[in-house]
């Protein structure tokens, strides 16, 4: 059977990476776990490595698709060099899962079995957001008007995706535009998404201003996403 590589990208997650790692490690089909500390200014990565988990490092903070790419090519070279084994899937997982990360393997039997080239989660439980939604009626609109559907969770950063389908969705689009971008392209080449119900939940973003500035952020890269697709 196929391997499973997880692909974790991390920016200031010391608090919850290692239990998302350790989690993800415990997956069947799973044999390599990828943290990309993506310029973390706290213990990200020695959290991470901590548990047993691969950890690659960005010496700047370049953004969450910089961040899966990397991990992703290393997932690449490893595989190269077992020529006899075929090329791993790629599940991508947030690093604030903790815990709740050992629920994800539902999202990695459709692409193991064949009957899908990507899965998308659709968290069972939701947790509070402290925005309005704004980021995600923007890609689910989008999303809508460019391929005629849109995932029920259109930001869900939990996927898993065949070697091929990841291939078919690069360049990836830059930071957070990468999810909605990749629901987009993998469509229009005829690739299969199917979305899975999973018990997974992540932390709630807050309301400050770091949170407010960080969704500003989201919202003006799902936008240039869109922009150049539709």
């Amino acid at each position: 059977m196929t391997g499973v590589a997880v692909v974790i990208p991390a920016y200031n997650e010391a608090g919850l990476v290692g239990a998302t790692a350790a989690a993800a490690a415990t997956l069947a089909g799973v044999d390599v776990v990828v943290v990309v500390d993506d310029g973390s200014r706290d213990g990200t990565g020695r959290a991470a490595k901590e548990t047993g988990a691969s950890v690659l490092r960005h010496a700047r903070n370049r953004g969450k698709a910089a961040a899966m790419e990397t991990g992703a090519e290393a997932v690449r070279l490893l595989d190269q060099r077992e020529p006899r084994q075929p090329p791993r899937h790629l599940l991508f997982l947030d690093a604030d899962l903790g815990a709740t990360a050992a629920q994800a393997g539902p999202l990695i039997t459709p692409v193991v079995a064949g009957e899908a080239d990507m899965t998308v989660a659709v968290f069972a439980a939701r947790v509070k957001l402290g925005g309005h939604g704004f980021v995600v009626r923007l890609s689910a609109a989008g999303t809508r008007r460019a391929i005629g559907w849109a995932p029920a969770q259109p930001l869900n950063g939990q996927r898993c995706l065949s070697r091929a389908a990841y291939d078919a969705a690069r360049p990836l689009a830059r930071r957070f535009g990468v999810e909605t971008a990749m629901t987009i392209d993998l469509a229009r080449k005829g690739m299969r998404i199917t979305e899975v119900e999973v018990p997974l939940a992540h932390r709630a973003t807050g309301t400050g201003l770091r949170a407010q500035l960080h969704r500003a952020r989201q919202f003006a890269d799902v936008a240039w996403a869109l922009a150049t697709r539709l």
